[in-house]
This record gives C-alpha cells, sequence and structure tokens, in this order.
C-alpha cells in the first residue's frame, strides 16, 4: 500500500499529495512493545527454551478456565518464526496510526486500539469454543487492532485518497470496505494456514461498533434525546411588531 495525504491537516478532508505519515507518541510505543516482544520470542524460539504464546497468546480452551489476560496480551506477539507478521502489521500501524492519533489524541487513539484488539481477541475466544470447540491454538498478533484501524481511516477521512496494493488508487471508504470484504470471506473461508481471520473480521466489527458508539448508550442516549429535542424547536418568521420592538 501507499499513502496519500493532503497539504493542510483536516480530518476527513479530501486532496491528493504524497506525505509520509507521522510517528506520533503512541504509535511508536507500541512498535517498540511488539518489536521488543517478537525479539524476546525469536531467542526463546532460536534457544529451544520456551514458547510464550501458550501463556500470553489467546487459547481459547485457557481463556475460559480463568486466563483472562490473554486477550490483551495476544496483540503484543507475534510469530517468532517469520518476521514479514511484524513488519507487515507494523507497518501499517505506521501508516494508518498517526493521522488517528493527531485527530484523537494520545489517549483516545489507544483507548480504540486497545477496544479493537480486546474485541477482535473475544471473537477468536467465541470463535474457538462455539465453532472449533474448545480449541487449544494460540492465537497472536496485531492483526485484530489493526484492521480495527483501517477501518476507522476509512470513516475519519473517507475522502482521502490511497493507492491499495500500489496499484489501484481508490477513496479511504472504499479502501475500508474492500479490507472488511477480504475480512468476512475470509472468515467464512477460514483458509490461509494459521490466519486467524476471525480476529480480523472481530476487529473490524468492534471498531466500526465503537466509531458509531453502538455500546456508548450514555453518549448515544444523549444524541437521541438532543436531536429528538431538536425537532421540537420552532423557526418562525419575523414580524412587524418583533421589529417595533427592537427599535422602540
Amino acid at each position: 500500500m501507499s499513502y496519500y495525504r493532503q497539504g493542510p491537516f483536516r480530518p476527513g478532508g479530501a486532496g491528493i499529495g504524497i506525505g509520509i505519515p507521522p510517528l506520533t507518541p503512541f504509535v511508536r510505543m507500541i512498535m517498540i512493545a511488539c518489536g521488543s516482544i517478537w525479539f524476546l520470542q525469536f531467542l526463546l524460539y532460536q534457544g529451544a527454551l520456551a514458547d510464550i504464546s501458550g501463556w500470553f497468546g489467546v487459547v481459547p480452551a485457557k481463556v475460559i478456565r480463568g486466563w483472562l489476560w490473554q486477550p490483551v496480551t495476544y496483540m503484543f506477539l507475534h510469530s517468532p518464526r517469520e518476521i514479514l507478521h511484524i513488519l507487515f502489521n507494523m507497518l501499517i500501524l505506521w501508516m494508518f496510526g498517526g493521522e488517528l492519533e493527531r485527530t484523537w489524541g494520545s489517549r483516545g487513539f489507544l483507548r480504540y486500539y486497545l477496544v479493537c484488539g480486546v474485541g477482535a481477541g473475544i471473537a477468536a475466544v467465541l470463535f474457538g469454543l462455539v465453532i472449533q470447540g474448545m480449541s487449544t491454538v494460540a492465537t497472536v498478533g496485531a492483526s485484530g487492532a489493526i484492521y480495527g484501524l483501517m477501518i476507522a481511516y476509512g470513516v475519519v477521512f473517507s475522502e482521502r485518497t490511497i493507492l491499495f496494493m500500489l496499484i489501484f488508487p481508490m477513496k479511504a471508504r472504499t479502501f475500508a470496505l474492500v479490507i472488511f470484504a477480504i475480512a468476512f470471506f475470509s472468515t467464512i473461508s477460514q483458509s490461509g494456514g494459521g490466519v486467524s481471520h476471525i480476529a480480523h473480521l472481530g476487529g473490524a466489527v468492534v471498531g466500526y461498533l465503537y466509531l458509531k458508539r453502538a455500546w456508548r448508550v450514555g453518549e448515544l442516549y444523549r444524541e437521541i434525546k438532543w436531536k429528538v429535542r431538536r425537532r421540537k424547536f420552532k423557526v418562525l418568521p419575523p414580524s412587524d411588531d418583533d421589529f417595533d420592538r427592537w427599535v422602540n
């Protein structure tokens, strides 16, 4: 993928102009955390000492038995047997995360990232329990949270133009729809050699629902209440009496 950015920064605006994505504080921290943990995993794997994926990855059969930290910790682990997994995730985090963090602020960005990641982990747990039947396979990786970021970018910067696969120019909102469709149909087929497509789909769905305030009941209630009250307001045309009252 490539990244297109307009000159002046305007959330949701359109424009053309190639720019380098900003490396914002929490994007940098997440990249450092994931990279450091992957390096530790790699050293342990090369020395045949231990595989911490069973402890900190999402294992549905263990989560249901009380290992409740796994839907949080799994997103900071990646496969120690290959480097492309973590490189691709960190590249997408860098490309899309910086603009979102600048728009939402660091706390808002981190909250959204964690919500998408945890939601994707829970989706993997439910899929492993209900469909696969007490699965003991560990799911690791930040892909669920990353899919949430790509969906958010398509919502917040819908008119931005990006190059999909470095070939196809498309609006960010179209890109988000394509990404969601890929995750959806991949989940149905569940092909891809160990890739947890349900986590991708879970991160995308949770991210979209979060952006639409589907579960922030208090904010949603206040917004609906305000819209109902606003409809009761009446705008009356000015009259001669009003003019005389102001003049006199």
